[in-house]
């Protein structure tokens, strides 16, 4: 039998959680600051070449089958219309520095699931700050993006009890809705959807609950809890799906990271080992300075090739010292890169570092050598970000950051403002 705890009826605490999604956020963006482009299929890249993926579409483009993830030249064969545009993180920043502080003027309890969505808590503020209906407030919030950005913004926003109904809310009437789920209305809802509608159920999960008999939402909802822990997901997970299903907030935590790094898909078809090491000592660059950043240190390095011929190869290696400077990634990165299989021409390289712990940059150690290298990695530090990004850098990478452009992050927004702030 489920845990008597977990006979729960559907929660009837009143909506104060609104999410708010950007649509098609860069796209759109370029179309505000490009009247010209308003209508149109865009796509956004970060690398204006035929192999770069698409990592952003218009609602136009959207509409005739663009899908984020697909290669420039596949998304143009389908679309010969559409217009391809490389990223343009600055124009990007000013959108979200502004929806920030739209967001912030309501609640101080507010979370950036990502560069172009957030979540306002409301909480604490209804009975003293906001005292209107939360759907009056997203009016309002939409009528200020345009203002305050322009008129070609749009938005889509969810309000519910908690984080998982308002995104679900959020995504019901898209490129502008505004919805409320609440105990009312959370039946008629989910009897209108999908399973692979519900955030978080894709093609796997969905399979699971097919196994079960669960074909639709609705049977989701009344699934036992019992049912969906033990014989659908086999965990724990299965008690969060019942209690979020129902209203109830299991998401308001923060993950930890497990990994950090970059990738980079070669713009030479058939780059010279001098090519590749530049690219190389340019991704374990950035990838140390986004270790700092997060103030983590790691144990790990993990080095993935793909060659033109479909082969890949990785190999990864766990170390007994931590490490943190771009020197130490570079070199023990470079290490693993030295066994790498040859005879075909590499396609693309990612590096990453894992075993992540906090950072002991501000510990003085006994050693000298460790005191010097954390003295000489604060003090490149400050000089970039004091006079532009890579004042101080290595020779070796100074070919590749002409051509490894920054990529826009998904799925976080502290490395974004790293991004922003020039690094």
């Amino acid at each position: 039998m489920p845990h008597p705890k977990l006979q729960l009826p559907i929660s009837h605490a009143k909506p104060q959680v609104m999410h708010i999604d950007l649509n098609s956020c860069f796209s759109t963006v370029e179309q505000q600051a490009r009247p010209l482009l308003r209508g149109r299929p865009v796509g956004v890249t970060n690398r204006k070449t035929p192999n770069a993926t698409v990592v952003a579409a218009s609602i136009e483009a959207k509409a005739l089958g663009v899908k984020v993830g697909m290669t420039a030249h596949d998304a143009k064969i389908l679309v010969p219309g559409l217009v391809m545009l490389e990223t343009d993180p600055p124009k990007y920043h000013h959108v979200y520095q502004i929806l920030v502080n739209i967001m912030r003027s309501y609640s101080p309890n507010i979370v950036m699931k990502s560069i172009d969505e957030g979540i306002i808590n409301f909480e604490s503020t209804m009975g003293i700050i906001n005292k209107r209906p939360l759907a009056d407030i997203g009016c309002e919030i939409k009528q200020r993006l345009r203002d305050e950005v322009g008129c070609w913004m749009k938005c889509n926003i969810g309000i519910a009890p908690n984080r998982f109904l308002a995104k679900t809310a959020a995504g019901l009437h898209k490129p502008d809705g505004l919805d409320t789920i609440d105990h009312k209305n959370l039946r008629k809802i989910f009897s209108e959807l999908h399973l692979t509608d519900l955030s978080g159920i894709a093609e796997r999960n969905a399979a699971r609950l097919n196994a079960r008999g669960i074909f639709t939402p609705l049977q989701f909802l009344d699934a036992p809890a019992d049912l969906l822990k033990r014989h659908v997901f086999k965990s724990v997970c299965g008690d969060d799906w019942y209690k979020r299903l129902r209203g109830f907030e299991v998401d308001d935590f923060e993950s930890s990271v497990k990994t950090v790094g970059r990738q980079f898909v070669l713009d030479d078809m058939q780059p010279s080992d001098e090519v590749l090491r530049s690219r190389l000592a340019y991704l374990c660059e950035t990838t140390a300075m986004k270790l700092r950043y997060k103030g983590l240190c790691a144990r790990g390095v993990y080095l993935y090739l793909y060659y033109g011929g479909g082969d890949s190869w990785y190999e990864r290696r766990m170390f007994k010292s931590t490490f943190f400077s771009n020197a130490e990634v570079h070199r023990r990165a470079t290490l693993l890169f030295n066994r790498r299989p040859r005879g075909d021409f590499v396609r693309m390289i990612a590096v990453s570092c894992y075993g992540l712990e906090p950072s002991n940059l501000n510990q003085v150690s006994i050693l000298d050598e460790l005191n010097r290298e954390v003295w000489l990695t604060e003090a490149v530090d400050q000089i970039n970000s004091q006079f532009g990004e890579f004042t101080v850098t290595y020779a070796s990478s100074l070919d590749a950051k002409s051509v490894v452009k920054q990529k826009i992050p998904f799925g976080t927004t502290r490395y974004f403002e790293l991004l922003l702030n020039g690094a």
